[in-house]
């Protein structure tokens, strides 16, 4: 005679066997117990779990703010604006005997309280070449380059943890950084893109409510057909370094058989809870694996498809959604066009915005594109308040890695519209 636990219960329930109601002894063999427990795995991270749109927007809002997003661009630099308002630029080092000489690129940021501000840095095993201006100077591979070590065909990346050296406005770079070691995770990778990428910081509950630091990204390394899927991983900074204690490989909330998941955004204040999609709105809830939870993910807010704004591309995910002045939240997003030039090599320019929600998920505003320093290749990955200032972190080319402090005055400028 078995007692049947909660899980199996529901297991016998899947393979058609009525369940022993409480209290009750019922005779379940072991064959059906083997059953029971494979439904329920299959089960795990396999449903959907989509919703009616829960957000709308009434015609002349929605007008007014897509002519906002979409009016005649003029020449927009952030770091430049914020230099001339009294704003900051800040490299973001490693030392070269632990990145290798290789690339810095698409820092994370993260205000953890009392003034200790945490930073991600991205190592990647190659260089980037990328022709500007004219490009007149290509390799024979085209304008956009991956150059790797002979030794090493793989795009590796590896993700240092550390501290701003911030003293009030004053910042000196970074105070501390080290590697975040991932020996706990043995499991070789079985494509050519190793590690976890475009990683975001934040502070969130664990799945036994106890606040625990995360480092966000997508992952291709865990199936042979390089198939994408954003990871939470959970960090530990101890006296000796940093060290990767948990992985939690998010599952497509609807889709499950979708190839590519990437650039969620991290909503700082609310546990677990990402941006998922900006254009319409999509927030989406990670359930980190534990007993009683059949998706990996879930969708919690939901803009109608009538929501969704006119624009050239669609904006994608950058930094964290983090609140600000107590009554918005507030996102960089990326728009980026991707094309193949008249020799058939692939190039590509990135852009970036600003978007605010109220604190209802109600859209109240977007900007219109604007670059950090006219790149064409450059990528934010983090933002945090720091009283009316911004902290934005970016990569330039894949090849460095800034912080650049903006005032609340360049902020609203270029979001066109003072909140």
């Amino acid at each position: 005679m078995k007692k049947t636990s909660k899980k199996i219960t529901e297991g016998l329930a899947k393979i058609g066997i009525v369940p022993p109601k409480e209290g009750e002894m019922k005779h379940i063999t072991d064959a059906q117990m083997k059953a029971a427990r494979k439904a329920m795995e299959s089960s795990t991270e396999h449903e959907t779990s989509d919703i009616e749109p829960n957000i709308t927007m009434s015609p002349k809002k929605k007008a007014a703010i897509e002519a906002n997003a979409t009016q005649d661009q003029y020449h927009q630099n952030l770091v430049d604006a914020s230099l001339n308002e009294g704003g900051s630029i800040h490299p973001l080092l490693i030392n070269s005997e632990e990145s290798g000489g290789l690339g810095l690129c698409n820092p994370s940021i993260y205000d953890d309280g009392k003034n200790n501000f945490l930073v991600v840095v991205r190592n990647v095993s190659y260089t980037l070449h990328h022709n500007e201006g004219d490009q007149k100077f290509q390799t024979p591979w085209g304008p956009l380059n991956y150059v790797r070590p002979d030794n090493d065909p793989t795009l590796r990346t590896t993700n240092f943890v550390g501290k701003l050296d911030k003293n009030g406005k004053a910042i000196g770079g970074l105070l501390w950084a080290h590697q975040v070691n991932t020996s706990k995770f043995k499991k070789p990778a079985v494509w050519e893109f190793h590690g976890l990428e475009d990683a975001r910081i934040v502070r969130w509950k664990d799945q036994n409510g106890k606040p625990s630091l995360y480092i966000c990204g997508c992952r291709r390394d865990v199936k042979e057909d390089g198939e994408s899927r954003m990871e939470m991983s959970k960090i530990k900074i101890t006296k000796k370094g940093v060290k990767e204690t948990f992985r939690h490989r998010i599952q497509s909330p609807v889709d499950k058989d979708a190839y590519c998941e990437k650039n969620w955004m991290p909503v700082t204040d609310l546990d677990n809870t990402f941006v998922k999609w900006t254009n319409p709105l999509e927030v989406v809830k990670a359930y980190p694996r534990t007993e009683g939870y059949r998706n990996s993910s879930e969708i919690e807010v939901k803009a109608d498809e009538s929501t969704k704004l006119d624009l050239p591309y669609d904006p994608r995910g950058s930094s964290q959604v983090i609140p600000w002045k107590g009554k918005y939240r507030i996102c960089v997003v990326h728009d980026v066009n991707f094309w193949h030039n008249e020799k058939g090599d692939r190039d590509a320019i990135y852009w970036h915005r600003f978007v605010v929600w109220d604190m209802d998920w109600n859209l109240v505003t977007m900007s219109r594109p604007w670059k950090f320093m006219d790149g064409r290749i450059e990528f934010c990955c983090g933002m945090a308040s720091d009283g009316d200032d911004l902290l934005i972190t970016f990569g330039y080319q894949d090849n460095a890695a800034y912080l650049v402090r903006t005032p609340e005055s360049v902020f609203e400028r270029f979001l066109g519209k003072e909140l």
